[in-house]
């Protein structure tokens, strides 16, 4: 059971912080770990419980914990959330609770499908010289369409007679 919380350690370590090695946890993930896995429930442990419990169990100047100091945060907040029971029996309920579980993601950059995007992203409706710019599918021309492509005949443009010189001399 320990070594399933400790891959679960490691992954909240690890989560938002692209230079760490997922050995270390701060405060902000451990919050996070313990607000996703559900040790922490709004009634018995509050989110000031999880930052005292944090300060307590980290070194004086350090901003980190181990997964030793981490068991100990996890023995204390458990005590406070299951009472009444012993404290392997905590320990067994915390790791239950924090089982295969994945920092979550929550409202993370979706895409909006507002009605006004629609209507301005819909390349069938465009008008003028934007019209010019996607081909009968909606997809863009790329720089055919967005400049005036030189013929290089030898014409000035809007002359009517391209092309005929070569029927008049002969």
């Amino acid at each position: 059971m320990a070594s399933e919380a400790e891959k679960t350690f490691n992954r909240f370590a690890a989560f938002g912080e692209s230079s760490s090695s997922g050995t270390e946890m701060n405060n902000k993930n451990f919050s996070k770990l313990c607000k996703d896995c559900g040790i922490m429930d709004g009634k018995t442990v509050t989110s000031t419980d999880v930052d005292i419990v944090f300060s307590k169990v980290k070194a004086k100047n350090a901003r980190t914990i181990t997964f030793q100091q981490f068991k100990e945060a996890v023995k204390e907040l458990g005590q406070k959330r299951f009472k009444g029971k012993s404290p392997d029996e905590v320990l067994e309920s915390i790791y239950g609770l924090m089982e295969g579980k994945d920092p979550t993601t929550t409202g993370a950059t979706k895409a909006t499908t507002v009605g006004a995007v629609d209507r301005l992203t819909d390349t069938s409706k465009y008008t003028g010289t934007h019209k010019e710019r996607f081909d009968e599918s909606g997809k863009g021309k790329g720089i055919a369409g967005r400049e005036v492509m030189n013929d290089n005949t030898g014409y000035v443009s809007g002359y009517k007679g391209a092309g005929t010189y070569d029927k008049k001399t002969k």
